[in-house]
């Protein structure tokens, strides 16, 4: 069959060294992140990595920003490697290919890869901005977010990429209030997808069971704003034991979405907010039928105790058509389960430039799991196009088809 030009729900940029140089406000500059290149060595925090300058040890590109260097790695521009070389150390902006940085070369790399349009999550600021909850002080952090999100949404959505590359924006993780303020001030400058965490209260911010996001759902219904969570935005990712190899890790990434389905699914924010739309990026899908039969159940069956039924007045599952949103790069086993999922629900990205990225092989990647799958024409143009334009509105940027 025809595969359809792919639009991608989740990819990400490497911030370009100019973003907070140029778009904080002065009186904030000498303070803001700022890219720098050091000799020195990788060295692994509890909740990031970061360099340490050591005379002996080797060149990086590093962002220093309250008084850490958080490099650039492989991992964050795993295309630029060969699968037998891909490693996680610190890189030089020079070893690593040109559209991880730059718009031009970015959008090159799309066509190259048959893909249309494209939503990106940072790097620097990790998967929803942690780096400035974590560090800096509030006016600092608050700078700092609004200055990505104009460089997003001014500089890397604009112009010629403007329907191409589609504004993904920061908030305020710690202040709900400022968070649904920021949402709204980018919403008229035309961004309407959020990046938020998987696990709020693993940052040590409220969870989504309270009402303290209240006000930054409101914001993003009444905006019509989309909520994203990407795996490991909650800056853990799950492990069997402190030696476990990597690829347990790897294996185990779903983990992330699917407590966030589960929170997500009996917070009752979905019930109060009844327009509200989340995305579990990166997440896969194929775990997703048993655990909607499960919560269903759970629902029924725990009406003694768990008085659910309180805060989700219908079963979990009812909550998930055309309001929350899976993402794939290559699961054929959540496609053959298309049916109990809904195949509306479904979403393609390409995970340009990490490691699972099928870059530039993902319209074959595309055509073989949807033969195995056995999806029609009409579920293939969905899966890979049709299902992005409702979830994310895409009209508004010019894409109807």
């Amino acid at each position: 069959m025809e595969i359809p030009r792919i639009i991608s729900v989740d990819d990400h940029v490497i911030e370009p060294a100019h973003v907070w140089q140029e778009y904080l406000p002065a009186a904030f500059r000498d303070r803001g992140p700022r890219l720098t290149r050091v000799k020195g060595r990788l060295r692994f925090e509890p909740r990031h990595m970061a360099f340490r300058e050591e005379e002996d040890g080797y060149w990086a590109d590093c962002w220093s920003f309250g008084g850490m260097l958080f490099p650039v790695t492989g991992g964050f521009a795993a295309v630029s490697f060969p699968r037998d070389q891909a490693h996680n150390r610190a890189v030089l902006f020079d070893d690593i290919l040109p559209g991880c940085y730059d718009r031009a070369a970015r959008l090159a790399d799309m066509d190259r890869n048959h893909t249309d349009a494209s939503l990106c999550f940072p790097t620097f600021p990790r998967f929803c901005g942690q780096t400035f909850l974590e560090r800096g002080d509030r006016d600092l952090a608050l700078a700092c977010v609004r200055a990505y999100n104009d460089w997003m949404i001014g500089e890397w959505c604009a112009d010629q990429a403007r329907g191409r590359l589609i504004p993904l924006t920061l908030v305020p993780m710690w202040d709900p209030d400022l968070a649904a303020q920021e949402v709204r001030r980018c919403a008229v400058k035309g961004s309407h997808a959020i990046a938020f965490s998987e696990n709020p209260a693993a940052l040590g911010l409220p969870s989504v069971h309270t009402d303290a996001w209240d006000p930054l759902w409101a914001a993003c219904e009444e905006t019509d704003t989309v909520v994203n969570m990407h795996i490991g935005s909650s800056s853990t990712f799950s492990k069997t034991s402190d030696d476990a190899p990597p690829l347990v890790i790897i294996a185990l990434t779903f983990e992330g979405a699917s407590h966030a389905l589960v929170d997500w699914l009996t917070s009752g924010v979905l019930a109060r907010f009844s327009a509200l739309r989340i995305a579990l990026s990166e997440g896969q899908v194929g775990w997703m039928p048993f655990l909607l039969e499960r919560l269903d159940e759970a629902w029924e069956h725990a009406r003694g105790y768990a008085k659910t039924q309180q805060k989700v007045p219908e079963p979990p599952s009812t909550y998930v058509p055309g309001r929350v949103f899976g993402c794939v790069f290559d699961d054929q086993v959540g496609l053959a389960l298309r049916d109990r999922i809904g195949m509306g629900q479904i979403m393609f990205e390409t995970d340009y430039p990490h490691g699972d990225s099928t870059f530039p092989h993902s319209r074959d990647t595309a055509a073989t799991i949807a033969s195995k799958a056995g999806l029609s024409e009409q579920e293939t143009w969905r899966l890979l196009r049709g299902n992005a334009i409702s979830c994310y509105r895409l009209d508004r940027y010019g894409i109807t088809a």
